[in-house]
């Protein structure tokens, strides 16, 4: 059974996430979406609120869980039996970045290897950062995130969702 893990932040979850989610569900056996708690970054949710979140709206795949970490990825990994992690890249830019983080992980555990999927075109200028930015000056982002994720994201921000 092939186990593989995709991690990030999921602060908040957006389709870009998802359809890297649901791509690498049809490749592995097991799917590990694994939130980062990071006590270094004040998140707009917290880790609980994020895992609950991404359990809601990857309800329908059956062979993903989510689950939070801190510490070192590879030792999560580890822990989980994992032997794949799996990284999203959006662009050029991304890869070096993401060349570096595999290539640490490798020399920490040679018995773990990285994929990387590219996102689809559709989604390859989508950040959480941008949701976050766009969404506390009160504009539109239900293009960028599911419709649990928007309403969720307004309520931070004290604002009402664009549709109501």
């Amino acid at each position: 059974m092939k186990k593989a893990i995709y991690p990030g932040s999921f602060d908040p979850v957006t389709y870009g996430h998802i359809d890297i989610i649901e791509r690498a569900a049809k490749i592995f056996d097991e799917l590990i979406v694994a939130v980062l708690s990071n006590k270094a970054k004040s998140p707009l949710f917290s880790v609980d609120e994020r895992v609950n979140i991404l359990n809601e709206v990857l309800g329908g795949l059956v062979n993903v869980r989510v689950e939070s970490y801190d510490g070192l990825l590879v030792d999560f990994a580890n822990s989980c039996g994992a032997g794949v992690i799996v990284r999203g890249l959006r662009a050029v830019t991304d890869f070096e970045y993401e060349l570096q983080l595999a290539q640490t992980n490798n020399v920490l555990n040679k018995g773990i290897d990285t994929v990387f999927l590219t996102t689809s075109l559709e989604y390859a200028y989508l950040s959480s950062s941008t949701v976050k930015e766009v969404a506390s000056y009160g504009g539109n982002i239900d293009k960028f995130v599911p419709p649990l994720v928007e309403r969720l994201t307004y309520e931070k921000y004290g604002q009402l969702s664009k549709g109501d």
